[in-house]
């Protein structure tokens, strides 16, 4: 998704055009550029880092990772390790353990103390692993799930586009006005109302995923099929407009999306 998956221009492949030739360009690609919030890292009970200076590292095929001047780390936590990583856009990695009280995170944190001319930028910045840390703060918000992407935007639209469900030719939802969720690098999805499901088709599951930009989903079956649906309870306030909808799986039932009606009152 965004700049690094999918159609975003740090894809290994897009199909988004340009007006220069993306051909000569590597097929892995990285952006470094400034991350101007303060972030926080903690284990445990200590603060690992906390800094107003972070750069942001997009590279393709991996979600954003937050670079932080080795300034801005608790030194007094670090513990130089012998383990090493090399990478080929970047060279070689040097790791330490973080030791927090009577806790020991082992090569939690990394810094390209040498990086290859391609990736100078890197010297003086190190990174710790995201789920390595207990929690995660963006100026005075806990950060929920992994790290918001800034190119990544969740817009939901009201939509005169009607929807119908089916699975195996039964239909199971019909709906004249979704709402359609847009998110950048996905396709559109369409969230129909319960009220426009018919009763008694949907049934709990314990799957449940975290998305950083819309929250906590949990997962229905429909009509027998498991997993064939999702539903936010507490959504993000990006996609608060959500809340009482489902969306059903289009790889797991039929999920029909029609025309726009012809003629649409105009509000102001």
């Amino acid at each position: 998704m965004t700049l690094t998956f999918g159609i975003g221009p740090l894809a290994g492949k897009s199909p988004g055009a340009f007006n220069f030739d993306v051909s000569s360009a590597p097929k892995h690609r990285i952006y470094f550029h400034d991350y101007p919030r303060r972030l926080r890292a903690v284990i445990g009970d200590r603060v690992v880092l906390d800094t107003t200076g972070a750069k942001l590292l997009h590279e393709t095929g991996a979600l954003p990772v937050p670079y932080v001047p080795l300034a801005d780390f608790d030194g007094e936590l670090l513990e130089r390790s012998d383990h090493t990583t090399h990478c080929p856009f970047k060279g070689d990695a040097s790791y330490w353990h973080v030791r927090a009280g009577d806790a020991v995170v082992e090569n939690a944190v990394w810094a390209y103390e040498d990086p290859l001319a391609e990736a100078e930028w890197l010297d003086g910045f190190g990174a710790l692993y995201w789920n390595k840390a207990s929690a995660w703060f963006v100026e005075e918000e806990y950060v929920f799930g992994s790290l918001r992407d800034p190119f990544h935007r969740v817009d939901v639209l009201e939509s005169s586009r009607p929807v119908t469900v089916r699975v195996d030719g039964r239909v199971v939802a019909q709906c004249d006005q979704p709402k359609l969720l847009f998110e950048t690098g996905l396709p559109g999805r369409a969230y129909v109302p319960r009220s426009d499901v018919v009763p008694g088709v949907l049934g709990d599951s314990e799957k449940r995923a975290v998305c950083p930009y819309k929250g906590q989903s949990r997962y229905l079956s429909v009509a027998g099929v498991d997993d064939a649906a999702w539903t936010y309870d507490a959504p993000l306030p990006e996609a608060i407009r959500v809340e009482g909808h489902v969306c059903f799986d289009d790889e797991r039932v039929e999920v029909e999306l029609g025309p726009p009606r012809a003629q649409l009152p105009v509000s102001g």
